[in-house]
């Protein structure tokens, strides 16, 4: 059914989205589909990484990982945006042309009012995209 999932992380908190990678993992598995782990920095020093080229090895050191844990193929995909806080939808979408998944599972935050205003990264992206789009909370 599905053969190349997308899977948005954001490495400063991989620790608070291990039940979507872990879903992403099973349904690759279930799949037999590859894992395209996805990533949006910009060009100046961050958190994680210093420059897009040492983002971009993290997150393959990141793929490289999860696949060997899970069993199952993956891959990075780097998105650079200049503003990644306020960018991130575009980017995404970006990116979800780019890489050609028929599947996007992605972490979430639970729902508050503040979505009435500025609906989640997930729901833009369900709003836009040609892909399923499973979106897992917690």
């Amino acid at each position: 059914m599905f053969t190349k999932i997308m899977c948005p992380v954001d490495l400063a908190h991989a620790d608070k989205l291990q039940k979507a990678l872990q879903c992403a993992a099973d349904q690759s598995r279930m799949y037999g589909a590859e894992v395209v782990y996805v990533g949006v920095t910009s060009t100046t020093p961050g958190s994680v990484a210093h420059n897009p080229q040492e983002f971009g090895d993290k997150l393959t050191a990141f793929a490289a990982a999860q696949g060997a844990a899970h069993g199952h193929a993956a891959s990075a995909h780097v998105q650079i945006s200049h503003d990644p806080s306020i960018d991130m939808e575009h980017t995404l979408l970006k990116a979800v042309s780019e890489t050609g998944c028929d599947l996007v599972v992605m972490a979430s935050h639970v729902p508050n009012v503040m979505d009435h205003i500025w609906p989640s990264n997930g729901g833009k992206l369900a709003e836009h995209v040609k892909c399923s789009i499973l979106v897992v909370r917690g």
